[in-house]
């Protein structure tokens, strides 16, 4: 993997750059959506390509571990070919899911043991079979196994679970070293930059990551709990102390604004859950704002879902039909809510890149936020 930044925003640490993998380029800062068992829900790859313009997806080691399984996994060739996606691929580690998990999980310095919330059975992930698990998946970029710490904990708690990820790390990273790739192209690894909310073991989480000498970074441990502004503060200390040479991504993160407040303080990737799983509760992210589908208000509103959008979806339906979904309980509603949100998040880091390159991106950031945040 390489990546190269093609361009800096002069009145913020916003950047452009161009991420290069053995499944093809991508142009950050991205979005990636969440494609955690091998599908993004609710939306075809073709439109994930062609309508939505995906670079890169996601998906979940801790959940494509149980089901479908490894065996299935390697006999298909790996994630790539089972799913029939040929564009870059990022896996998380499974470590956020087994944090999730806590009333059935246990935490060692060898590794974490959890249950299956499919059918209760007992698993274990080490650093060493992590990465043997996604070799077989076969992602361009692996996460490097870590714990997430909840965003509230106390710093004693917090100090133990970086001692624990950068256990980890250093374990992973000798196992992924050691070991080849599966299917005839090459992976990367990121560390996890952990350390909660507190300065000095996030400044430790850094070093200790950045010693290792990965192609790219993580920065995960936010937007678990703790206030946003505390989400920013993290932000701006971490990434300044990141190599400039490499992407940064924020794991997890979030909302339109929390996405162009991280760029401005110098992260390259994201992913969430919300543009999807939102969307199919009926909430549009728009260029003019949120809007509640199944407010009775749209139900004779025939003008476009977005009137600024770029998607397929924008040009075709109206709000009233889109109402008209949702009320009727019909799931294409979900589906095309998903696929509007998806591209209005695509959209927005595209056009951010755009004013990036222009040399504007704080101002527009800044008049951007007042608009996309508000309630219609």
């Amino acid at each position: 993997m390489k990546f190269s930044k093609t361009a800096s925003d002069p009145h913020s640490c916003a950047r452009a750059g161009v991420i290069e993998t053995a499944h093809g380029r991508i142009h950050t800062p991205i979005f990636m959506p969440v494609g955690t068992v091998g599908s993004v829900k609710g939306v075809f790859h073709r439109d994930l390509r062609e309508d939505i313009g995906a670079e890169i997806i996601l998906g979940n080691t801790y959940h494509l571990y149980l089901r479908p399984g490894l065996d299935t996994l390697r006999a298909a060739g790996g994630l790539h070919r089972f799913e029939s996606w040929d564009g870059p691929i990022l896996t998380d580690s499974g470590g956020f899911q087994v944090f999730s998990l806590s009333p059935i999980r246990k935490l060692t310095p060898e590794g974490c043991t959890f249950r299956s919330h499919i059918d209760g059975s007992r698993h274990s992930f080490t650093p060493e079979n992590n990465v043997d698990t996604q070799r077989i998946i076969g992602a361009d970029i692996v996460m490097a196994l870590d714990e997430c710490c909840p965003g509230d904990a106390d710093h004693a708690y917090a100090r133990k679970s970086l001692d624990l990820t950068k256990g980890w790390l250093e374990r992973f990273a000798k196992r992924f070293r050691e070991t080849e790739p599966l299917y005839g192209y090459s992976q990367t690894f990121f560390p996890i930059v952990q350390g909660c909310v507190y300065p000095d073991l996030r400044r430790e989480a850094v070093e200790h990551a950045v010693a290792i000498e990965a192609d790219g970074y993580a920065i995960g441990g936010l937007a678990v709990g703790e206030p946003t502004e505390k989400m920013y503060e993290m932000l701006e200390l971490v990434c300044p102390l990141l190599p400039d040479d490499r992407p940064r991504y924020l794991m997890g993160v979030g909302t339109p604004a929390n996405i162009l407040e991280g760029i401005a303080r110098g992260v390259d990737m994201f992913d969430c859950v919300m543009p999807t799983r939102n969307g199919r509760n009926g909430m549009l992210f728009t260029w003019d704002g949120i809007l509640n589908m199944r407010n009775a208000k749209w139900a004779q509103d025939f003008s476009p879902i977005d009137e600024r959008g770029a998607s397929f979806v924008d040009r075709t339906y109206s709000r009233a039909y889109l109402h008209h979904l949702f009320i009727a309980g019909e799931m294409f509603a979900a589906m095309l809510a998903s696929q509007h949100n998806l591209a209005f998040y695509l959209d927005l880091v595209r056009t951010a890149r755009e004013h990036i390159e222009a040399g504007d991106f704080a101002a527009w950031k800044d008049a951007t936020l007042e608009r996309i945040t508000r309630r219609i």
